[in-house]
């Protein structure tokens, strides 16, 4: 036992409570998807459940390898690299949407030909986007008003990925662009500036709908949501799901509603969790990704570097926002949108990049921790922390 505290200490660093919260949601996404993809096995593997219990603990596992090797990078190193795939993910949106993959009317997906793998450039766009802003507010602190030299370059990039995801994956446009103006606020950005970040937004929102591949869908859904004549199928199954789930549950591996879900391991994996674990595996999911939110804010809060808090705090928006946008959509709240829930819908690269999300939070707050450490040791030791010639990111203090 003690062996494994000192190897864990060791290798895993930063902010402990949020690996221990990773790593419950991780063994829930494993139990929920195994229960849930039962009828999906039945179907297109003659009644294999365990093909995708080992492959969805596969890409778990992989999830934990990108967000180990992501927070063991200097979080400061981000900053350049989030432009080079800022860049990269422009041209893979247009292929997505010119020559993609087509699954459920819209070409998302870019699959890669050695191994047979599909994936999302959105994914990239969104995690680019954040980390690009967050380092364009912290380098512009000192001259936030400057419209040409900082307000122009962050809302053309805004608008352009925005605009881009926005014609096959419309609802995670919009979740992007919202979680952009939370960080522009917390980026001292003035209030006048966000308004014509609103004003874009509404233009390449417009123009996505006339031109994308899930206009007609996305106003489908929004009629129904809006002036609701029935009960959508979906919905209807994922009410049935959350009353016959009680305090309770009916236990892992239980649920009857999978059978008749749309998407039960995914879009609806939320809906499982209440039948099977009733109100109180609910409320418990609902903790640990508050818990996630509180800290991730609670890095932002005890960051000295503009990039660092930055960082944690767009990152931490984005993921929690979408899954409380997934809990919304199962209890009838929202619309339709189709978002999964992270950590705990089955996906492929889509696991990697919220792996790697959560890494990057826990590379910042471990940066906080190491230069708390050494500014001890260096007062009572006088042993200095060696500097890097990193002085393009973080290199301001936000100040209220």
């Amino acid at each position: 036992m003690t062996n494994l505290k000192l190897w864990l200490k060791e290798n895993l660093k930063g902010d402990p409570v949020m690996w221990v919260v990773v790593f419950l949601l991780s063994l829930m996404s494993i139990l929920v998807v195994y229960s849930a993809t039962g009828t999906l096995a039945y179907k297109k593997m003659q009644g294999d459940t365990e093909y995708y219990l080992l492959r969805h603990s596969f890409l778990v596992f992989l999830c934990f390898v990108a967000m180990w090797l992501a927070h063991q990078v200097d979080y400061r190193y981000y900053s350049k690299l989030s432009r080079f795939a800022l860049i990269l993910s422009v041209p893979l949106l247009i292929y997505a949407y010119f020559f993609g993959t087509s699954i459920n009317e819209a070409s998302r997906w870019i699959t890669i030909p050695l191994i047979n793998q599909s994936f999302q450039p959105s994914d990239l766009a969104k995690l680019a986007l954040i980390a690009n802003l967050a380092s364009m507010l912290s380098k512009r602190q000192q001259r936030i008003t400057d419209v040409r030299e900082s307000l122009i370059p962050m809302l053309i990039w805004c608008g352009v990925i925005c605009g881009l995801i926005a014609l096959t994956n419309y609802s995670t446009a919009v979740l992007l662009f919202c979680t952009c103006m939370l960080l522009m606020f917390i980026g001292r950005v003035p209030a006048r500036y966000i308004l014509i970040l609103i004003l874009i937004g509404v233009v390449a929102g417009s123009i996505a709908l006339a031109v994308g591949q899930r206009g007609s869908t996305v106003i489908s859904r929004m009629k129904r949501y809006l002036f609701p004549s029935e009960v959508p199928f979906q919905l209807e199954q994922s009410y049935i799901a959350i009353a016959t789930g009680g305090l309770e549950g009916k236990g892992p591996g239980n649920s009857v509603q999978r059978n008749f879900l749309p998407h039960p391991y995914s879009d609806f994996i939320y809906s499982v969790i209440v039948e099977e674990y009733g109100m109180v595996g609910a409320i418990l999911v609902l903790l640990l990704y508050l818990v996630l939110l509180y800290r991730g804010m609670r890095v932002v809060a005890r960051s000295e570097k503009a990039f660092g808090g930055l960082l944690s705090a767009g990152i931490s928006f984005s993921l929690v926002i979408q899954a409380m946008v997934n809990i919304g959509v199962a209890v009838g709240l929202l619309p339709i949108t189709g978002q999964p829930l992270p950590l705990l819908s089955m996906g492929g690269t889509s696991l990697l990049f919220t792996g790697l999300s959560f890494g990057i939070i826990i590379s910042v707050s471990r940066g906080e921790i190491d230069e708390t450490v050494d500014t001890i040791r260096g007062n009572t030791n006088t042993v200095k922390k060696p500097t890097f010639n990193l002085s393009e990111s973080g290199e301001s203090i936000i100040k209220s």
